[in-house]
Order: C-alpha cells, then structure tokens, then sequence
C-alpha cells in the first residue's frame, strides 16, 4: 500500500512531499528470529507483521534554506539587463529543480513498526493512528527488511547482444585488436597456435554443453522453438582477435537439423535469429541466474525472493507470451525435496492480454487511474476480491470469454459491449462517421450478445470502467398478445418467425429463426398473402407489434431493466444511464433500437427495428431498396409495389430468415461507400455519449495558447513528487 503525495510549494506552512509503502508479511514460527525487531508489542500473537518504508525529507526547513541559498547564488551569477533584472531565469527556478539535482542529499528511507490490530481488513490504518520507528535498534531497518526480502529486477529493455563496459576499457580493446590485425602475426600462419586453439575449442565445448545442459533443459519446457526450428546449442569461438577484444569467447549458435548426435552440427550465429526468441532465451537465463543467486545464499537467506519483470512481451508473440508465463515457476522449481520451500516468487507488469487471461482472475492486481483529483495517483484493485465475491457461475463465465476473446478491458479507456460479430465488424466505420473524437482513445469492443451482456456488470462495477452497451431490442410477443387477423397491413401485425418452442420472454434461447426464403428479387413474393403464424408468447415480433415484450437479459436484469418494448421506448436518458456511486465508479449507458422517422412512397411513420440490421434498412430505406444494394440482402422484390408497412414487415421476416447472414451483410455494407449510408441512430448518439465522457473536448480557436500558458505556470508553481526509481537507488 503506497502513498504519494503532490503539494504546492509556495502555499505557507505545506509541508514536502513524502512516499510510503506498508509492506506485510506472514511469518511462520521458524522465521520469527528474522522478524523479532517486528513485532509491535509483547501482545502479539498472530502471525502478520507490518513494515512502513517512508522516503522523506531529512529536514524540510534546512532543504528550503539550502535552496533559497541555491537560488540566489544562480541569480547573481546571471548577466543583468537594462533594468537591473536578470537576462533569464536560471535554476533552479523553484524547489522542484533543486530536489531534481539533490534528492538523494535532501531525502532518506525511514522504516516504522506496524501493528495490525490498529488495520482494518483492508490493511487502511485508523484515524491518527502513528507507528514506532525502527530507528535506534540493533539492527536497522534496512538490514531487517534484507533478512526477510530479496528483490531482483528483470527491466524491459533487453538486448542479448549488447556487450557491457565503459567506453574507455571498449575503446582500448578496439585498439589493440586492430593493432592484432594489422602488425601481428595471423593465427593462419601459425600452426601451433591453430593447435592450440582447436584443442581449447574441443575442451570449451565440452564444458559449455555440460554446464548449459540443466540450462538448455529448462528452455525446453517452453516448447520453443519447436519441433521443425533450430535447437540451441552454446560452442565457443575462439578467435585470436576476439580473445584481444575481450568479448565473444562463446557465443549462442542455433543448430538445424534433428539431433543426432553429431559433434559438430551445421549452425547458425545468434544474430541471425529473431529479436522474439533472443529476448526469451534472455529472460529465462536471467531468472535462473537470479534464482541461483538467491539460492546460494548459505548463511540467513532471505525467505522471500521477489522478482520482478517489466513487460515480457517485448518482442514475444502472443503463443510466446502465453508459453512464457504459463512456465515461468516450473523453470523456477528447484529439483529435490530439501529444496521444494525455496520458491522465487514473481510479479509481472504488463500489457499484454495473453499473459492476462492465461493466469485468470486472482492474480492480477489492477491499477486503475483516479478520478478523484487532478493529481496523477492510481487506486490498486486486488482482483482476488472479485474473484471471491462474485457468483460462482458468472465468475466462471467471465474467465472463459476472457481466454476466448484475449479481453483487453483492463487497458482500455472505455469498453463498448456491442450485441454480435455485425456490430463488432461495423463499429470502427461507424464511430469514424458519428463519434471521430473517439479514435484518439483506447476503446475494448467486446462482442458479448444480448443474452450474457449483464453477466459483464460485476466486472464492469469493479474496475469502475466507462462503458457503453450497444444491444437490439429483441421484441418478442408477450404473455398477453393476440393476433389481430390484419396480417401485414398493419406495421408492427405481421412478419411473424415460425413456430416452434416454448420459450417465454426473457429465455436467452428463445427466438427461433425463420425457414429460408430462397427468393430472387426477380420473382414474384407471395408471401405476404400467406396467414400469419401463431403469435406464441416469446415468439421474435416486430419491434411495435402491440404488447410486444424484450427477450433481451441485458435490458432486462442491467439497464434499463424494462420487460416491455413500449416501457423501453418511454425510458428517459437517465434511465439509460448507470451513474457513477463514487468518483472512481462504473458509468455505463445502454443504446438501443427507439423509434425514428421513416419515409417510403409518401408514407412516413416513427418506427424501430427488432435489430441492428432491421434498424439499418429501416434509417437507410431509399439506399438499400436501390438495385445496387442486393449484396446487402436487404432489398426486397418489387419494393416499388408496396406500402410501407408491407415492406417494413417483409425485411423483418428478410432478416429473421435462416438463409440471411449477418456477417455478409457487415462485409458488403463495409464494401460501400460510408458518406452514402447513416449511422443508425440509437448507435451514434450512444457513440456521441461515449465521445463526451472520455474524450477532451477540442480547444476552441485562440485557447490553446492561454491554456499552456496556464499549465506552464501552475507546473511552476507545483512541487512535483520525487520518482520513486531516485530514492530507491539512492
């Protein structure tokens, strides 16, 4: 548990700014010698410990002196103008540029004792609540946090390759092997020292597969490179101008071919594999270094060995990252049972979505951006909380779209759960013609249906994440509805799907497609003559057949939670809306189908698809009944013949057949032009919405210098925060 805290330098009496970590163990009784010094009274009697690191100022009045002293000496030094002020501002120009260059003279670590008892569960101490310090003790407090707790780091930039050194010692290793090259004698006119170097390559050899073998083994549990791709394989090269360069007396050659046993194989050099499998060969033989390391300690080794990995993407495609983290702790494991309580344990920060499904829910801790303020902090979500909290089934739902969808709802700055693959192919185009702003955020499009949308709720609470749901309307006839003989001369009476089933509304399977309408729009339709089916409550209707009910579990259980199309149509938008209960809570807003304008031979009424694809035909009626239009399936024959409710009523029963595909449809509108078509409604003014909630809105022309200016000077005026990484080090 950390805390950062960001103040005005120039506000009087403020004090400078302070980190903290509580750090919490469990020690068992036979490390409780380790953390004696921990515990915070003879009373305790559990078997947590607590620790407070706090980087701090030594003396914040002696810091502000030294850097008013600091200032001026800057000052004077500066060539003066004509008015007697200086040429320019030197830093340091406030107390931020001075700790930027003293930080490590003006700060120190502290360390405190914790007492649990004074924690609530969530580990939040009580009100005023002051921990003893650890200062004066027979052993400081870094020595005791030592005794318990080895951390290493495995940073993400890594090159294989790269040699180390300063540039003095490289530049004279450089001189000498050019010297080599051009004075000496070559190793090619030397037998004896051809000799020599052939029996020492033999002998090196020799030792190198021996000693990398465990090495090369454990390498091999990633399944990689695979069965048909080079092995690995370490020779030496010795080389009298390698051997004066000081570098490269072994290098890491990729063998081709089975392995049979041959001595010497044909190879290939290291450099000529991919940045992918270097990077991951480094890793792994870096975390086994560390974990040697940490192991070979004798004396008091530390019981916790944390490791750290920034990013192990880097250069890994998702099948390796997915190898790479679904391994890491068996190449870790130590063999032997005198050995099985010594595990490093690691932490990973990343991006990545394979590496996050492939470990599930608990382990991940989730740093979310707040909302509260304008300072840059981040509340920490243990996901295991979830994970405990939420119902069974849904929990278990939730992990098994996450595996199959590679969800990357936790980077994005706004999730749009949209309703199918129609949707999800469409979006992009349709947030490019309605809502632009939004391609400069980081949006997550989930295909999720109507029918599990609301199992995303729990998830969506928790992470407090901005989200919009795009999801059809799903008319179905209620309990009560009963045909009124009018066929389709009425819009909203006709297109019924045929029958079969039971379902009643609200069932996510209950909407039963009609037998395919293999119709050339050449051919005369009689279909609109034939009766009407049975209207069977639960039956797929038209979206303002009367009566008609939603079978949609997203409308029904999330938002608006409405069983009835016409209670939907008269939701407000605050109905819509899911706000925030708390700064950092979930916003989330529902778009679905509502009544627009629609105009056909003369006729116009306000009317509403039963799904995307009705509500598109619907907005767009001219262009799609064009003859032009036919790879979109939604033009119905001799449309030019009927009144609007007929044709409303034939691209409902069009789109309700077996033989429409919706994915067709999506690839043929994307073949369009999209200044020809709209946007259906409901879709952009929920991307509209979204576009408002996340994204900032365009500076008017003339505030965009007012406005840096504004920041220049309060960034002035601001003490920035020390970063962690400088204090640490120091």
């Amino acid at each position: 548990m950390a805390r950062h805290h960001r103040i005005r330098c120039r506000e009087e009496g403020a004090a400078l700014p302070t980190i903290e970590v509580d750090i919490w163990l469990e020690i068992g009784a036979e490390d409780i010698h380790r953390a004696i010094d921990l515990l915070p009274s003879l009373a305790w009697a559990s078997t947590l410990v607590g620790m407070r690191v706090a980087y701090a100022p030594i003396d914040p009045d002696d810091t502000r002196v030294r850097f008013n002293e600091s200032r001026q000496r800057a000052l004077a030094a500066v060539e003066k103008n004509e008015d007697g002020g200086p040429m320019f501002d030197p830093a340091p120009r406030h107390l931020r540029d001075y700790l930027r260059d003293n930080l490590s003279n003006e700060y120190e670590l502290r360390y405190f004792v914790l007492d649990p008892a004074q924690f609530d569960p969530n580990m939040v101490a009580e009100a005023g609540y002051s921990p003893a310090s650890l200062a004066g003790r027979d052993r400081s407090g870094r020595e005791i946090l030592n005794s318990i707790l080895r951390i290493d780091f495995l940073d993400a930039q890594r090159h294989l390759s790269d040699s180390s050194g300063g540039g003095r010692a490289e530049d004279l290793s450089r001189v000498l092997s050019r010297f080599y090259g051009r004075n000496l004698e070559q190793k090619g006119d030397d037998l004896e020292a051809l000799r020599a170097l052939s029996e020492s390559e033999v002998a090196l050899n020799q030792h190198l597969e021996r000693v990398f073998e465990p090495t090369l083994k454990s390498l091999a549990k990633l399944g990689y490179p695979g069965l048909a791709n080079p092995r690995m394989v370490i020779r030496s090269a010795l080389d009298p101008v390698q051997i004066m360069s000081g570098r490269d007396a072994a290098l890491v050659h990729y063998a081709l071919g089975p392995d049979d046993g041959a001595p010497n194989p044909p190879t290939l050099p290291d450099r000529y594999n991919g940045l992918g499998f270097k990077n991951l060969i480094f890793m792994v033989v870096e975390l086994l270094d560390l974990h040697a390391q940490w192991f070979a300690i004798e004396d008091n080794r530390p019981p916790v060995h944390l490791i750290f990995i920034e990013e192990p993407e880097a250069h890994l495609h998702a099948q390796l990252q997915q190898a790479f983290i679904r391994k890491v702790m068996d190449i870790l494991a130590h063999k032997g049972a005198d050995q099985a309580a010594y595990t490093s344990q690691v932490v990973v920060t990343t991006h990545s979505t394979p590496i996050l499904y492939e470990r599930g829910f608990r382990p991940i801790r989730y740093f979310r951006r707040n909302r509260a303020n304008a300072a840059s902090t981040s509340d920490v979500l243990n996901l295991s909380i979830f994970y405990d909290s939420t119902d069974p089934d849904t929990r278990t739902f939730l992990e098994r779209y996450l595996k199959l969808a590679h969800c990357d709802l936790f980077f994005a700055d706004a999730a749009v759960l949209v309703e199918g693959n129609v949707e999800r192919l469409l979006l992009p185009q349709m947030i490019e013609t309605a809502a632009p702003r939004l391609q400069s955020s980081y949006l997550t499009i989930l295909e999720i249906g109507g029918a599990f949308g609301y199992r995303f709720k729990a998830l969506i609470e928790y992470l407090g994440l901005t989200t919009l749901i795009i999801t059809d309307l799903d008319s179905v006839f209620g309990p009560a509805a009963q045909a009124d003989g009018n066929g389709a001369a009425e819009i909203g009476a006709g297109g019924v799907v045929e029958e079969g089933g039971d379902a009643a509304p609200g069932d996510p399977e209950l909407v039963e497609e009609e037998e395919d309408e293999d119709e050339d729009e050449d051919e005369d339709e009689d279909e609109d003559a034939a009766p009407a089916a049975a209207e069977k409550p639960g039956k797929a209707c038209i979206a303002g057949h009367p009566g008609a009910a939603t079978s949609n579990q997203t409308l029904l259980q999330w938002l608006p939670k409405c069983a009835t199309v016409e209670a939907l149509w008269a939701a407000t938008a605050s109905d819509k809306i899911q706000a925030r209960v708390h700064d950092d809570g979930a916003l989330v807003r529902v778009a679905f189908q509502c009544c627009t304008d629609v105009t056909w031979g003369g006729e116009t009424a306000a009317l509403a698809g039963r799904t995307l694809e009705e509500a598109f035909a619907l907005e767009n009626i001219e262009w799609c009944q064009h003859k032009d239009r036919r790879p979109l399936q939604l033009r119905i024959a001799k449309n030019d013949e009927k009144t609007l409710a007929e044709l409303v009523a034939r691209i409902h029963k069009r789109v309700q057949a077996k033989s429409f595909s919706k994915t067709d449809f999506a690839l043929a509108l994307l073949a369009e032009d999209p200044t020809n078509w709209v946007v259906p409604e409901y879709i952009a003014d929920g991307l509209r919405w979204l576009e408002a909630e996340i994204v900032p809105p365009e500076p008017e022309p003339g505030d965009a210098n007012v406005e840096h200016s504004e920041a220049v000077g309060e960034g002035a005026e601001q003490l920035a925060a020390p970063e962690p990484g400088d204090g640490l080090a120091a």
